[in-house]
């Protein structure tokens, strides 16, 4: 079902269209269709990812080639003859418009403009080629959401420096299982942060942290309130800015492939995979993305609901790039049932406003309907991501949030810092449908069999190269592991885990993770189905599902977090399987329900279905450090339910 469809005078407006209109000047003679461009950009990469550099005004130098070395898999070389500062393509403006507004819960607002933003990242550029950081060495940050963690980024990627961060809600050994695998040079901690309005100190568990990471040779405090020196034995944020020479920044021109980011996977089942990736593929397709399918532009206000341990941390921050104001948040979303992230929504008249479907639920679940009580004119796209969004999710945006606006659910993740499916300017939006696929990306549904299936579920894959396809993994000087990560289920072909459906329209819908994906009497079930009936009824919280080893076969066992002073009651389990067998089929209903008080999760807000099957089947759990609340496990083993029929 449609939703919305933009105006004309929206499509005449975008960043598409006047790409559209450069490459038709040059006699491309391409239709202003998304479907037609998106099958362009892969038949002709070289020319789209050329014109793509050119049309965001990448600054460096580009040089002649696009790819060199195959054009598939991880054998492609792109750009080979460029050279480009990442920070300096995000700070190329120097004014006094805006760059960062922080709101830290309640407690905090600041606002630094792109003059200030190039001052302090100066400062800190003095400090760090004082101590010697070099292109390649790794600094890692275990910071909150805060422009000087910006700042901090900003001025490492400056000299060539690898950027790696954490949110402090990490314990000491979630930190240390990511930091310790790529040997830091530099090591930044906060004395700690809000959530929830509660002050958590972090000098302990830094100290913790410092101790165990001999690889550093300098540490850095940098204080929630950057006013603050709180520490005389260490060199200090406050010192660095007080101190600093009033030189303009020095950017240090690299190749397209140096290394950028060391991103993290969740670790949920060993240790994390350090993820390393290129600087000029971060920079071209974050751009791609903004411009072209969030349609980015310098007067926007964006926000996005992240913690620096989170991929849309960094995707957030290359906004810069845009010459936009970023508006940055750091504790609890769910501050005043949310309402705290929609006053901010409409006093800092943000355009562009990112989140995911749990905030949308919960909003929700509360009755509040923001258009009622708050003035969101300035808004123009809501961004949802981290979980598929529910059908109904799509309904209460457009009923209870603004019904003129470019709703996009979003989908790719840290394996490729971007996204392989995302929104168009071009297009309407479809009740639980991804709107495009990304451009220049070749993403294909396959079966089983390794064929290419439409309107029917199967895996997500990408056929061609792309430039965020990773460097490869840490300390993988093989590339055995990364190979056997992505490359090991289809020859050449990027794999990457998702259980999707490729619809006539080529829209894309997603019903969860391939690896957790049901499977009772063989009938293949993505998680998300079962959510989006389950979570429409007013009794249910949340839920996660999971399949169960039972006589020789799997069973569905359904967990649910019930409202307060609700009760799992048999009249309640029978309303659950009966929305669920309407709505879905009668091998979607669970065969045992069971109440919950909690819901594991990784840090970023994701449910972990695999650890909870392993919970209920007595498995051992690698690296509960990687989970945000690690106690809610308990209340899924030893279940007596769980063993009878």
């Amino acid at each position: 079902m449609q939703l919305w469809q933009p105006s004309p005078d929206r499509i005449k407006d975008s960043n598409l269209f006047r790409l559209v209109a450069a490459l038709n000047q040059q006699k491309i003679n391409l239709p202003l269709d998304n479907q037609a461009i998106y099958e362009w950009s892969i038949q002709d990469c070289n020319l789209f990812w050329s014109s793509v550099w050119d049309f965001t005004k990448i600054i460096g130098i580009k040089g002649n080639s696009v790819i060199k070395t195959g054009k598939t898999g991880a054998s492609a070389v792109w750009f080979p003859e460029s050279k480009l500062n990442f920070a300096r393509n995000l700070m190329w403006r120097e004014d006094h418009h805006p760059a960062l507004v922080f709101w830290g819960e309640d407690k905090v607002r600041r606002v630094l403009t792109y003059a200030e933003l190039q001052r302090a990242v100066c400062a800190v550029q003095q400090e760090l080629r004082k101590i010697g950081l070099q292109p390649g060495d790794r600094v890692a940050a275990y910071l909150p959401n805060t422009p000087e963690t910006v700042i901090c980024m900003l001025a490492t990627t400056s000299l060539g420096g690898v950027w790696a961060s954490c949110s402090p809600d990490f314990g000491v050994d979630a930190v240390c299982d990511r930091f310790e695998q790529i040997e830091p040079k530099v090591f930044l901690y906060t004395d700690g942060y809000y959530h929830k309005s509660k002050w958590f100190d972090c000098l302990d568990k830094a100290s913790s942290i410092t101790a165990r990471l001999i690889s550093v040779e300098h540490s850095i405090l940098v204080p929630y309130d950057p006013e603050k020196n709180q520490d005389k034995n260490v060199s200090s944020y406050h010192q660095i800015l007080t101190e600093a020479k009033p030189d303009p920044v020095d950017f240090t021109e690299l190749p397209f492939d140096h290394p950028l980011f060391i991103m993290f996977s969740s670790g949920t089942t060993g240790k994390p995979k350090c993820i390393v990736h290129r600087a000029g593929g971060v920079l071209l397709e974050h751009k791609k993305e903004l411009v072209l399918h969030t349609d980015l532009k310098e007067d926007d206000v964006f926000f996005y609901q992240t913690t620096c341990s989170w991929m849309m941390w960094n995707w957030l921050v290359s906004g810069l790039s845009q010459g936009c104001t970023l508006v940055l948040y750091d504790g609890s979303p769910l501050l005043e049932e949310g309402k705290l992230l929609l006053r901010m929504a409409e006093q800092e008249k943000i355009s562009i406003f990112g989140t995911n479907p749990r905030f949308l639920a919960n909003l929700a679940q509360s009755k509040i309907s923001p258009k009622e009580q708050f003035s969101l004119s300035a808004l123009r796209s809501v961004l949802s991501t981290g979980s598929p969004l529910l059908a109904e999710q799509y309904d209460y945006v457009y009923q209870h949030i603004k019904s003129d606006l470019a709703l996009a659910s979003i989908s790719g993740g840290t394996d490729i810092i971007g996204c392989f499916a995302l929104g168009s300017p071009l297009l309407p939006v479809y009740r639980g449908e991804l709107q495009s696929r990304s451009f220049g990306y070749e993403v294909d549904v396959f079966n089983n069999q390794g064929e290419s299936i439409k309107a029917e579920k199967g895996e997500l894959v990408c056929k061609n190269a792309f430039p965020t396809m990773p460097l490869g993994f840490w300390n993988d000087p093989d590339g055995v592991k990364f190979k056997q990560a992505y490359f090991s289920r289809f020859p050449n072909v990027w794999h990457h885990g998702d259980y999707v459906e490729l619809t006539e329209r080529d829209t894309l819908i997603f019903y969860g993770r391939s690896d957790a994906v049901l499977n009772p009497g063989g009938v293949r079930i993505g998680t998300a189905e079962i959510y989006r009936q389950v979570e429409t009824l007013n009794e249910i919280e949340e839920s996660v599902v999971v399949g169960q080893r039972w006589n020789d076969d799997v069973r569905i066992v359904l967990f649910v977090r019930l409202k307060d002073g609700i009760k799992l009651t048999s009249e309640l389990e029978d309303k659950i399987r009966t929305q669920v067998r309407n709505n879905s089929s009668p091998f979607h209903v669970p065969k045992k329900i069971l109440e919950i008080p909690d819901i594991p999760r990784t840090h970023s807000g994701k449910i972990v279905e695999l650890a909870v099957r392993s919970a209920i089947h007595g498995e051992t759990i690698e690296n509960m450090q990687s989970l945000a609340n690690p106690e809610a496990l308990e209340h899924f083993k030893n279940r007596l339910e769980l063993e009878q029929d």
